[in-house]
């Protein structure tokens, strides 16, 4: 498992992060505190405290390719 700290302050931010993100078939949550969504619902993104950087944890050892596309994101 990886963990890293992304920001996603805009919604075109959350829209293009859940566009990549749901292009890997491992499992990927986002916590804000103690609150958990899939990282691939917008609609769970958007119960978060976005205005924090947030915690993205992929279920996935073999990620490097992901963590490369989201580089943008990180906080």
């Amino acid at each position: 498992m990886k963990s890293v700290n992304i920001k996603l302050s805009l919604a075109e931010n959350v829209k293009n992060f859940v566009n990549i993100v749901s292009r890997y078939g491992y499992d990927m949550d986002l916590r804000a505190g103690r609150h958990v969504v899939d990282a691939k619902s917008i609609l769970g993104i958007f119960s978060l405290d976005l205005s924090h950087p947030i915690t993205l944890e992929i279920y996935s050892d073999d990620c490097e390719d992901l963590l490369e596309q989201i580089k943008p994101f990180y906080a």
